[in-house]
């Protein structure tokens, strides 16, 4: 199982919009893009997706830019993949042959295991245990 690039610019995006949460203010795709290192372009995209999944906001203008749709506390990371990859873990529809219902149930209990994880990690954690990690020399 790998972990795609679209998903961890995803978090790292929406950490930095956490970080912005309490001033109520936009931030912008520019600056959104240099902080994280995430490409303008992919970063767009990306934006695009999360406004569609309403886990952000978008404000035209000079002072556009984006926003939280919701409070960091209230933002998941299991939302996020949802918005993002959609299913976790979802297995195939291919259940037949011998152990073809058995490796069903077994998928199945490391999907709700790891959904109950990714549901425990909310974008405030997150972005809070960013800044915590960081050290200055």
């Amino acid at each position: 199982m790998k972990i795609t690039v679209k998903l961890d610019y995803t978090c790292r995006i929406l950490c930095e919009l956490a970080r912005h949460h309490a001033g109520g203010e936009p931030v912008r795709i520019d600056d959104l893009s240099k902080v994280e290192e995430v490409p303008a372009n992919f970063l767009a995209q990306i934006l695009g997706e999360l406004k569609n999944g309403k886990l952000v906001e978008s404000r035209r203008g000079v002072q556009g830019g984006f926003l939280l749709a919701r409070a960091p506390d209230q933002i998941t990371l299991l939302d996020i993949i949802h918005v993002i990859e959609g299913d976790l873990l979802a297995p195939s529809g291919n259940h037949g042959g011998k152990s073809g219902r058995r490796m069903r149930q077994i998928w199945d209990e490391i999907r709700e295991a790891a959904e109950e994880r990714a549901r425990a990690y909310t974008l405030e954690a997150m972005a809070a245990r960013t800044e915590a990690e960081m050290y200055y020399i």
